[in-house]
Order: C-alpha cells, then structure tokens, then sequence
C-alpha cells in the first residue's frame, strides 16, 4: 500500500470532556473520537454508545462516577460499528438496547467490521485483549420504544436511515434533548462509508422538528442551544450533500472511482479539510457515495481486505 489510512497515524490521546447537556444529562467527547451519552434517571443510570473497548468504556464510568453513584442499568447502542459497540461488557448493565435493524447488522456484518476498523484505528482498540466478543442486545424493538429510569422517559426512535440501515436516536423529554449518534456530528467529517445519502437529509429533517434545546453529537462538540443545533444539522447536511452530488456526477457519465474521488476532493476540501477525521473518512465516503448513485441501494461489507484494495485503486 502505498500510504496508509489517516487514522492509522493518529497515536495521540485526545483531551476528554465531560458537558452537561440537561439536567442529569452529560455528553463525553474527545476531540473528534466517539462520544457517548449519560442519562441519570431517579435511580439508575442509562449509557448511549459502549465505546471501542472496556479499556475506553471506563474512561467513560469515571467519569460517570465524578457525578452519580447510581447503577448503570441499560446501554442503548446507536447502531452496530466496533468502535460503539464493542466496550458494553464494562457497563455490566442489565440491558443492551438496539434496534432490529441494527442486531441484523451484527448477524449480517459485525464481525467483518471489527476486523475492518480494527486495522484503521489502532489508537481506539488499544486494550482490544479485554473484548469478550461481538456486543449483542438483550432487548431490540422497530420504531419507537420507551424506558422510564423511575419517572424519567427515555424515547429510543428510529427517525430514518443516515449513517446506516439501522440508526437510532435518544431523546429525553423533560430536557428536550437528543442522543443522535452519527447522524449529526460537530467539525467532525461524518463517516459515510455504511451510509444511505439519499435518506439522509430527511432524517436531518426528523431530528429538527424536534426543536431540541441540546444534542449530544456522534462525534465533536456537545450543541447546546438553537443556534449551535441547528448549525450542526445544516453544516451535517451540507457535509453529505457536497460528497454526494459530485461522486454522483462522475457516475453518471461513467467515470472511475479514482475521477469520483478527485471531484469529491475539489468539492470538499475548501470546507471540511480541518474537520477531525476528514482524510480518514473521505476514501470510505467517496467508495459508498459511488456504489449509491450506481444504484447498489445496500451498502457493500467493509473488510480489512475490501479496505486495503479501494484505498489502493485511489492511489493509482
């Protein structure tokens, strides 16, 4: 190969911060790498996204732990990718939540995933040794389902495909704030590389007619207020309309994966080159938005060779 994947270079610890979004509500973030979400309720506590491993995980109780004693009882998983999912054994919580869609994501393509993002974000799976297997839910529901942590409501929904087939949001209504998983990021590229981009700008819509006071991102910043919200949502769609449309074009005169990835380049670039994990998404993005606008509907399975081999017909 004859460069590596930006992410494989990408050996420096990032700064950890923990924001309280809401009352009772937190939103752990790292400089670009995954987030995940504290829920306290009356008398436990509910985790969104598992991190990449236990090791991870438990950056993620301490600081849990700086607030609250409570029990954590449930971990909602946003959708299947390693780096969410694979840390859930820490948490030793009673229930594992994910959509239908999501579970059949596990079966269909978890482990080829985790072999895949294993070889790209070595940094992540440090501490791998302590992962017992795939992460599987104990408990998956189609559409909307809720969980009182005592009086606390927890809305778990499925507002459209975006990042994958089986995306979920979390929504607490007493805050009115939202657990959205990759669908929004904050001057983090968005990860395309399992991605529905023409369902994606009406699940943007889903989530704005919500009138959140708070999100809690995929990746970046926590968005408190309705200026930052709706800045993340429209910078988020602009994000996936500009790698879409000219990948698009390309493919519709017949032009090569490489030409599609030239125009993506020109087209992106001047925006988004400083956002956190830019260079790294962009091989991935352009691979899906070409396979999409050529009307392959479900996205391909990543494997660590599928990987090795697009990047090199990048590199000419």
């Amino acid at each position: 190969m004859a460069k590596a994947f930006a992410s494989q270079g990408d050996m420096t610890e990032k700064k950890i911060t923990f924001t309280e979004v809401g009352e009772g509500l937190y939103a752990f973030t790292a400089e670009g790498d995954p987030n995940s979400g504290v829920i306290i309720g009356d008398d436990s506590v509910m985790i969104v996204e598992a991190q990449a491993t236990p090791r991870l995980a438990n950056k993620v109780i301490e600081c849990v732990r700086s607030v609250t004693d409570k029990p954590i009882s449930h971990v909602v998983l946003t959708h299947y990718h390693a780096v969410r999912v694979l840390g859930a054994s820490a948490f030793n919580a009673q229930q594992v939540i994910m959509s239908g869609a999501a579970r059949g994501m596990v079966a269909e393509r978890g482990q080829e995933d985790w072999d895949s993002e294993f070889q790209r974000f070595p940094r992540l799976f440090e501490g791998h040794e302590s992962i017992p297997g795939l992460t599987w839910p104990t408990t998956t529901f189609d559409g909307k389902m809720s969980v009182y942590l005592g009086n606390r409501r927890v809305d778990i929904m499925q507002l459209g495909r975006a990042h994958t087939a089986g995306d979920a949001v979390i929504h607490v209504p007493d805050q009115n704030v939202m657990f959205t998983g990759d669908i929004v990021e904050y001057h983090s590229a968005c990860y395309c590389g399992d991605g529905h981009f023409a369902d994606w700008g009406n699940t943007l819509d889903n989530i704005k007619a919500f009138n959140v006071d708070a999100i809690a991102p995929g990746r970046g910043d926590a968005l408190v207020g309705e200026e930052m919200v709706n800045a993340a949502i429209e910078n988020t769609r602009d994000f996936v309309e500009s790698t879409y449309r000219p990948a698009a074009k390309v493919a519709a005169r017949g032009g090569s994966l490489k030409e599609a990835w030239d125009a993506v380049r020109e087209e992106c670039d001047p925006k988004f080159a400083d956002y956190a994990i830019y260079e790294h998404c962009l091989p991935f993005n352009v691979a899906r938005a070409y396979d999409e606008a050529q009307g392959i509907e479900t996205p391909r399975i990543w494997t660590a060779q599928r990987d090795l081999e697009m990047w090199e017909a990048l590199q000419g």
